[in-house]
């Protein structure tokens, strides 16, 4: 299967206009964002669980990447309600399920090999977020030589000068929404731009957003 599976290429989608999924777990529904590949997949996602429900046990080989968007997700390592960020680098094994539901945004396979990092934040720790650029505020999520991740406020009415982006970069829409050159982004919506871009971000409204950087260099 492939979905947005050219990293070359601009992407955008609306995910509140997708359909949900059957995984091959009952209970457990997707909204594809990117994919490429069957069931063992490259792919960014949104996932749900219902009431109850649980995954079968088994490996990331290339990691995995998600953030709690609502409920609360479980393995074996903790619970993890609205607002954890959480990385399981390659290699590592679980068993996930939730016992009220959740929704996640994931992303499968896309870590560097050598990545050995667990990482579990609580993106509501005010304590945590450092200032910006003017009318910007952000939370460091993780940081390599191969990608940057960030959760960014935005204030509304908020404009930043035009940047290059070598390395390309990726957006999830958790509230408010954006602007650049090609459009505006509204919650619920993910956004890719390839290595090599340039982007010119206005904010109308406030906004909070997932971005990521350097990956599809």
């Amino acid at each position: 299967m492939q979905i947005h599976a050219d990293l070359t290429k601009r992407a955008t989608v609306d995910s509140n206009s997708l359909d949900w999924v059957p995984s091959p777990m009952a209970g457990v529904e997707r909204r594809m964002l990117e994919r490429d590949g069957a069931e063992v997949a490259r792919a960014t996602s949104l996932v749900r669980y219902a009431p109850g429900s649980a995954f079968s046990a088994h490996t990331h080989a290339l990691g995995e990447e998600f953030l709690v968007l609502d409920g609360v997700f479980s393995d074996e390592t903790g619970d993890f309600a609205e607002g954890m960020y959480v990385r399981n680098p390659p290699g590592s094994r679980h068993v996930p399920s939730s016992a009220p539901g959740a929704t996640i945004l994931v992303k499968l396979r896309q870590m560097d090999p050598e990545d050995g990092a667990f990482v579990r934040i609580d993106t509501h720790d005010e304590t945590a977020w450092q200032p910006g650029r003017r009318g910007e505020r952000l939370l460091p999520l993780f940081s390599n030589t191969h990608e940057e991740v960030v959760m960014l406020d935005w204030e509304k009415g908020a404009a930043f000068e035009t940047v290059s982006l070598p390395g390309g970069a990726e957006y999830f829409v958790l509230s408010g929404s954006f602007t650049d050159e090609n459009g505006t982004y509204g919650e619920g919506c993910w956004l890719r731009l390839p290595a090599g871009s340039t982007q010119t971000i206005t904010s109308k409204t406030d906004a909070r957003v997932y971005r990521k950087t350097g990956h599809l260099a």
